[in-house]
């Protein structure tokens, strides 16, 4: 039959021919509108039926272990920030200047299309200043004045590196493990595993925001927070940016809610009975995300609803924290699915891709996330969620020291660069005030505690209470799981 017969063995011979008929149908024929319904009504780890039931709890025997991070909201900044003009300060480079870097540096090391055939590689030394800031002693660039408030909570990776060296295989990679497309994302493992704590809300919510900085910067795809091969129920549900933050949660005219629970429970009964002849877990599903977008009826209008948050909360967040599809507003929201226990939120925030023109562009890229940022660490500390809620801030892949095109006294590019850049953690499990990794003179290479973007996803997992390699679904002959066959958690960022 398939892989996953086994899925399929208690039932007769004949059921087991038409599911195989009737699956390779749907599949091939109607496999497109079959994606497009689950994309819009969105899922829980399994959602809860009418009856007032709790919400799900995954797999049997998750967590492995006690978790530190209920929670986790990624702050996913899409398009590579520049590590050298943010995080990693590299005074020495300013009497470099304009010069070649050195062959002793690159190594021979691969370099996109974008600047393979630049003559020279001159050095761009930032034009930022960088300051100390808190007990911790982290740096931090002007650009991130509110951000540097809170410097004692966060901890800085500065040795990340990774595989790949253009966006879309990098993004892919960040979130599924792999680089190519196909695999479920970090999100949807964590539904598939630990399921939900809210019956009212999926489990794994996506937002999205454009960047002041460079507003055509790279595209996003659906894909990257899918399911894959796991159950359809488990890929993220993406909130829109503009217009309806949901779709289809109205009622048709003539259609009370009273009625609309009447008709889904009528065809809940009608998919129950089909599964019953057929065990087809897809049927299982499609009940879900009918329940899961009956339940949404009613919670996402109060979830966006945000006239009683008083204005000394919403000044946390910054000017735009009431503009619908800002960064701003998205970090509020954010705070907001906290505090109702969905279990994973990730805010991608386009316009990090800076090639040209960087500092301008990288100011405005700053202006649209810092106070955000920090507004979000101290709302979340102030309600005593952050002991509880793990927060991730990083990109794909870093920038490299030279200057793609022209250099100039104000104003430089800077192209991809995977082979090291920063992230940050927050909350849950993770030590306050450490800065770990580092990189040589140039930014360059990694000098110090390199660390995999595998072993990064392995230890967000373990801080969920689950270990990466335990956390495996079976497809096409194989086990799979979010790290592949490698990761391993970095124990040293642990509290």
């Amino acid at each position: 039959m398939n892989c996953n017969d086994h899925l399929f063995h208690a039932l007769p011979p004949e059921a087991r021919v038409a599911l195989t008929r009737r699956t390779f149908l749907e599949r091939a024929a109607g496999g497109m509108g079959i994606a497009a319904l689950s994309s819009l009504l969105g899922n829980s780890a399994t959602a809860a039926p009418s009856t007032g039931a709790p919400a799900s709890q995954g797999l049997a025997g998750l967590p492995h272990f006690p978790a530190k991070a209920k929670r986790i909201i990624y702050l996913f900044q899409s398009g590579a920030p520049s590590q050298m003009d943010l995080f990693d300060p590299k005074p020495g480079m300013a009497k470099h200047r304009g010069e070649d870097l050195p062959e002793s540096i690159r190594r021979g090391q691969r370099l996109t299309t974008m600047t393979s055939g630049q003559k020279n590689f001159p050095v761009a030394p930032s034009i930022f200043q960088f300051a100390q800031h808190g007990q911790s002693g982290a740096w931090l660039s002007e650009v991130f004045p509110h951000l540097s408030t809170v410097a004692d909570d966060l901890c800085f990776v500065r040795s990340m590196f990774t595989e790949a060296i253009n966006h879309d295989p990098a993004i892919t990679f960040m979130q599924t493990g792999s680089q190519l497309a196909g695999r479920p994302s970090i999100g949807a493992w964590s539904s598939y595993g630990l399921g939900s704590e809210n019956r009212d809300l999926p489990a794994y919510i996506v937002l999205t925001s454009f960047g002041t900085g460079r507003k055509s910067d790279q595209p996003l795809y659906d894909r990257l927070w899918s399911a894959g091969f796991l159950p359809a129920k488990h890929q993220g549900v993406k909130f829109r940016n503009t217009g309806d933050r949901v779709l289809y949660l109205s009622n048709p005219a003539g259609m009370d809610r009273e009625l609309r629970r009447d008709t889904l429970d009528d065809l809940a009964a009608l998919n129950r009975r089909r599964f019953d002849a057929l065990g087809d877990p897809e049927i299982q599903t499609r009940i879900a995300q009918y329940e899961m977008a009956f339940q949404m009826q009613a919670s996402v209008p109060d979830l966006l609803d945000i006239s009683k948050e008083p204005q000394h909360v919403l000044d946390l967040y910054g000017p735009e924290v009431k503009t619908p599809g800002t960064y701003a507003s998205n970090c509020l929201l954010a705070r907001r699915l906290a505090e109702r226990d969905v279990r994973f939120v990730q805010l991608f925030h386009m316009g990090w891709d800076h090639h040209g023109g960087l500092p301008p562009a990288i100011r405005g890229q700053c202006s649209d996330t810092d106070q955000p940022t920090a507004g979000l660490l101290k709302d979340l500390k102030d309600r005593g969620l952050l002991d509880d809620t793990l927060i991730v801030w990083g990109g794909e892949f870093g920038r490299t020291i030279y200057s793609q095109g022209q250099l100039t006294e104000t104003s430089y590019g800077r192209d991809h660069h995977p082979r090291c850049f920063t992230m940050f953690l927050a909350g849950a499990g993770v030590k306050k005030g450490l800065t770990y990794g580092a990189t040589d003179d140039f930014c360059y290479n990694i000098t110090e505690n390199p660390v995999h973007v595998h072993d990064l996803n392995a230890t967000i997992l373990h801080l969920m209470g689950v270990e990466h390699t335990r956390l495996t679904y079976r497809y096409q002959g194989r086990d799979f799981r979010l790290t592949d066959i490698h990761g391993e958690v970095v124990r040293d960022l642990l509290s």
